[in-house]
């Protein structure tokens, strides 16, 4: 007896809400593959992400989900997402569970 059928035992008049779908992202997509690569900048390593054609406002909104599902600081500028550390692996693992091709360049 699971914890459902408990449940359904202790409050029989109980209905359960079907699950609402889930929203897909309005991001749009690209033909071309995003860049991403490794920079050492003031001697510091950096991840960026160039490359996108899209709106301004979807970019900063990718850059913002990377950020906090990498729990790493980063910013905008310049039409590219700049992510401190070296997350590039992880980085294009998310970009194509997104949707996106993504072409590694550099080491």
């Amino acid at each position: 007896m699971d914890l459902s059928d408990q449940l359904k035992n202790l409050f029989p008049d109980h209905e359960v809400p079907e699950e609402a779908p889930e929203e897909k992202s309005n991001i749009w997509l690209q033909e071309t593959p995003l860049e991403c690569r490794f920079e050492k900048r003031k001697g510091k390593v950096n991840t960026i992400i160039a490359g996108y054609t899209g709106a301004t406002d979807d970019f900063k909104i990718l850059a913002k989900e990377i950020k906090t599902t990498l729990g790493v600081g980063g910013s905008f500028k310049n039409d590219q997402i700049i992510i401190q550390g070296d997350y590039r692996d992880r980085i294009m693992g998310i970009l194509k569970e997104k949707g996106f091709q993504v072409k590694r360049v550099g080491g």
